[in-house]
């Protein structure tokens, strides 16, 4: 993950915005995590991802995708849908997600 905010994008394109509370049961999430990360870089359409952890332990995971076939390519992917049982049998309390298609996007960079 980087540490700066994936760019804004020429719009339309699409976002998934998933927001979870853990479990205290994280046997082999880091190692499927660094898979899914790696799959979803192998969709043509993905643009990039950004996450945040808050102390209190809310995570934010905001993925980005140039149209709804490459969201849809994410979505279908089998070792993601693995995955996401997993994630519902032993690493998530709870999660929300959230689909949208983002009609304006801009971006600001301060000059050093």
């Amino acid at each position: 993950m980087s540490d700066h905010p994936v760019e804004a994008f020429e719009p339309p394109y699409y976002v998934a915005v998933f927001t979870t509370i853990r479990t205290g049961e994280q046997d082999g999430y880091p190692e499927t995590n660094a898979r899914m990360e790696e799959l979803v870089n192998q969709i043509p359409g993905y643009l990039g991802m950004d996450h945040a952890q808050t102390p209190g332990g809310l995570g934010i995971t905001v993925g980005y995708f140039r149209d709804a076939e490459a969201l849809t390519r994410w979505r279908t992917d089998e070792e993601h849908r693995a995955a996401q049982q997993r994630g519902r049998a032993e690493w998530y309390q709870s999660y929300t997600l959230h689909i949208a298609k983002v009609e304006r996007s801009h971006g600001f960079t301060r000059a050093d």
